[in-house]
This record gives C-alpha cells, sequence and structure tokens, in this order.
C-alpha cells in the first residue's frame, strides 16, 4: 500500500473512532438534561435568534482577510468574495467530517488553482503559513483569554475541577503554543522545508510514490522559493495576519456571549472568555473528534457548573443547541458552495497557465 493511501486510511478511520466517541458523549451528556426545558428555553429567543449565526460569519471574513495576508509577496489581488467562499468551504470540511483537517485544508490549494488561477506552489505555501499563523494565534488569544478572566479560572473553576492553578496552567500552556508556533514559522520562512520533506519522502521504498515525487519535486523547490519570498517583503503581512486570526478566534467567545445573553444566563464577558479559551484549546487537542462533538459540549457545561449559573443543566443545554444549530446551518451554506464550486470546477483540467504562476484573476 502507498504511503499516502495508508495515511489517508489511517486517517479516516481515526476520525470515524472520533466521531463515535463524539456521539457516545454527546448520548451521555443529553441522558442528564431536561431536553424538552432547554427546547423550550431555546424557543424563548424568537426572533432574535439569527443573531447566533452573525459572530460565525464575521470569524471566516476575519480569516479570509488573514489567510489574504499570507499569500506570498508578488501574488495579484486575490477577489475577496471568491476566497471567502473558499475558506468557507474548507473550514466547513475540515470541521463537519471524520479526520476533516486531512481534507479540508488540502482543499484550499487545491480551489486556489482551479478558482483563482493560483499557482499550487504559492498556494501550498499560503495554506502552511496560515496553519503556523492559525496555532500561533490561538496561543495568544489563550494567553489573552486565560488573563483577563484569571480569577474565574482561579476560583470557581479551579475548585470544581480540584485544583488551584487552572488559570496559570491555560496561560502558560497558550504562551507554549504560541513560543512552538511561532517559532516552527521562522524556521520555515528560512527555506529548505519543502525540498527537505521530499528528500525524507524520497527514501520510503514504494517505487509508485518515488516516481511520483520525482515527477513533483520542481514543485517542492519552487514552493520553498515561495515561503523564502517572505522574507524579503512578506514579514509584515503575517504579523497583520497574526491580528486578524487572533480576532477570529475571540469571535467565538463573543458567539458564546450572546447566545447566554440571549437565553437570559448573567455572566460576564471575561468569565465566558476565560471558559471559551479552555473549552477551545481541549476541543484542538482531540482535533479527531468532529467540531469537538460530545467533548466541547461537556466542557461548557462543567464551567457552567463552576460559575454557579442558575439552571446550569438547562440553561447549558440549550446553549449546546443553539451552538450547534449555528453549526448546522453554516456547514449547510459550506456545503452548497462545495457543491457549485465542485460542480464547476472539479471537471476537466486545470485552466491554462496555472500549474507554475503565482498570478490570479480579478
Amino acid at each position: 500500500m502507498p504511503m499516502s493511501t495508508a495515511t489517508t486510511s489511517g486517517s479516516r478511520w481515526t476520525g470515524y473512532a472520533g466521531l463515535l466517541a463524539g456521539f457516545l458523549l454527546l448520548f451521555f451528556l443529553f441522558r442528564d438534561i431536561d431536553l424538552s426545558a432547554s427546547l423550550a428555553l431555546v424557543a424563548s429567543v424568537g426572533w432574535a435568534s439569527p443573531l447566533v449565526l452573525v459572530p460565525w460569519g464575521m470569524l471566516n471574513l476575519l480569516e479570509t482577510l488573514g489567510w489574504r495576508r499570507v499569500f506570498p509577496p508578488g501574488t495579484r489581488r486575490i477577489p475577496f468574495s471568491s476566497l471567502f467562499n473558499l475558506q468557507l468551504i474548507s473550514e466547513t470540511v475540515s470541521m463537519s467530517v471524520p479526520a476533516g483537517i486531512a481534507v479540508g485544508e488540502p482543499l484550499r490549494p487545491f480551489f486556489c488553482a482551479r478558482v483563482l488561477g493560483i499557482g499550487y506552489p504559492a498556494g501550498v505555501a499560503s495554506v502552511i503559513v496560515r496553519r503556523l499563523v492559525l496555532g500561533l494565534s490561538q496561543g495568544l488569544y489563550t494567553v489573552l483569554g486565560a488573563a483577563a478572566g484569571f480569577g474565574f479560572l482561579q476560583g470557581g473553576a479551579a475548585g470544581l475541577a480540584g485544583f488551584g492553578a487552572l488559570g496559570w496552567i491555560m496561560i502558560l500552556s497558550g504562551a507554549a503554543v504560541a513560543v512552538v508556533f511561532g517559532i516552527l514559522l521562522l524556521a520555515l520562512l528560512e527555506g529548505g522545508a519543502a525540498s527537505g520533506l521530499h528528500r525524507f519522502l524520497m527514501a520510503v521504498p514504494f517505487r509508485r510514490l518515488r516516481e511520483r515525487l520525482l515527477e513533483k519535486e520542481k514543485a517542492f523547490h519552487q514552493t520553498d522559493r515561495e515561503l523564502e519570498s517572505f522574507r524579503a517583503g512578506g514579514m509584515p503581512g503575517i504579523a497583520v495576519s497574526v491580528c486578524y486570526y487572533t480576532l477570529s478566534w475571540a469571535m467565538l467567545a463573543v458567539e458564546s456571549y450572546l447566545v447566554l445573553r440571549l437565553l437570559g444566563a448573567d455572566l460576564s464577558f471575561s468569565s465566558v472568555l476565560a471558559i471559551d479559551v479552555s473549552v477551545t484549546l481541549l476541543r484542538t487537542a482531540v482535533f479527531f473528534i468532529p467540531a469537538g462533538l460530545g467533548l466541547q459540549d461537556a466542557g461548557f457545561l462543567f464551567f457552567f457548573r463552576a460559575a454557579a449559573m442558575p439552571d446550569a443543566i438547562v440553561t447549558g443545554g440549550a446553549f449546546v443547541l443553539l451552538k450547534r444549530l449555528r453549526e448546522v446551518l453554516w456547514y449547510a451554506a459550506g456545503y452548497l458552495l462545495f457543491y457549485r464550486y465542485g460542480k464547476r470546477f472539479l471537471p476537466g483540467e486545470f485552466p491554462s497557465g496555472t500549474a507554475g504562476t503565482r498570478g490570479g484573476t480579478s
């Protein structure tokens, strides 16, 4: 079995196991929730419920602005609306299917080539830098959020968890994530990473894989050149991108705060921010469970109890239902776009001039 097939198969089965674990967690979670009371609370939101959709839209808008900043210098101006659509498609796939990141991230350079006419080396370079910027910004977001809600994490939340250093743990964890991804980003831009990967893969004793790699050797070297080009003028764009992505992470806390306010819960924004950075870091750690199914929901309920929220179980159940409803609606929009773009761009050959160029269409 070629390595690529084995890796894909392994990721797929890991994803299926994560999906099963998520459904089991969700089942046990809702077994202890008065579902009828939670549904009644959701229904009481009424006409204001569409507001729940806004923060996720803002998140994708900010991520699109951030992604646009990490295309290699020299890439022509990229249409924002098209890039936003590609962002929504890839984010939907990454978040909603087993081992989705392994599918959703490769879609980005693929559709950049098919839809925007951007060559694969430039598209791949943008996606690699984007992933590292995303990790760096999550670390910064975790530090800022944990610092803002430090009193809450050290108080009620730490007491319920059984230890009194939760605030420090979150701050140090966020700092560690930011440092690791920052170092990886700087090392990547020094050049040679893609060529090094090519040499490593060439040592794998699979003839068909080696033949394929030899055909693509030039593209690996081109990707290195695209990455190295950031040192000649792309660093300010990366810095701006970090800001955009940090703000996009914050939209998750804005969404949680908005949902709680709509449900009548009275938690300070700093407490909600601290809860969100903790749950988000946990969800990232269990990336093989699509959308943190079950585990994310249990995490929110744990912190709501720690905050001594009145009717924490009923309100928490309604909170989970509204958050998941938002996901269903936005993911449906993402898959509709996927169908539209797939129907248009998947058949046939690449448009002329996309294989080795860095340009884009306007």
